[in-house]
């Protein structure tokens, strides 16, 4: 296939393998990430340890989202990237906070109005996520709240720069081209 410096440029069979490799890299990653959270033996880890991985997943998001928008600048058709970066980001994301909050919960039962599951502990940040807040479930001690909070400050966060430098690396390796 040649290089797809000019997606209009390429023929209809070479866009459609494109757009076809854009949605299913990371279909296949979000796939292979909520397997990997649902099968992993892991376990309660403690407390402090419960908030060890809240930090090191933030980490890890934070470096997959500069990586991304490293691919975004350096990509012949850096909006196919974007779609894939954010399509890569937010569910790591999600799935980082719903693991600590599982843990958290694992840990001492008391952090929230219910005992989580992985699904519930998933549910939780998704409405947390989407600033639905049902209510159903709740965080009910400060260290919990603590961690709720800071998901939604990296919620604002996400969302605010997070989007904008996407947008940002897109115009710019656009621009770079020309």
């Amino acid at each position: 296939m040649r290089r797809a410096s000019d997606f209009r440029n390429l023929t209809k069979r070479e866009r459609r393998r494109l757009l076809l490799r854009a949605v299913l890299r990371p279909l296949v990653t979000v796939f292979l990430c909520t397997v990997v959270y649902f099968a992993l033996p892991w376990t309660s880890l403690g407390e402090v340890s419960a908030l060890f991985f809240l930090a090191g997943g933030l980490l890890v998001v934070a470096l997959v989202a500069a990586w991304q928008i490293w691919r975004i600048v350096k990509s012949d058709v850096p909006a196919l990237q974007a779609i894939e970066a954010l399509a890569l980001i937010l569910p790591l994301y999600l799935l980082g906070f719903s693991a600590g909050y599982c843990l958290m919960s694992e840990s001492d039962p008391g952090y929230f109005t219910e005992p989580l599951t992985r699904m519930g502990a998933l549910y939780f940040s998704l409405t947390v996520f989407s600033t639905v807040g049902f209510g159903d479930i709740a965080a009910t001690t400060d260290p919990s709240r603590a961690v709720v909070s800071v998901q939604i400050i990296g919620n604002l966060i996400l969302l605010g720069v997070g989007i904008r430098a996407v947008v940002a690396a897109v115009d710019w390796a656009r621009r770079r081209r020309v």
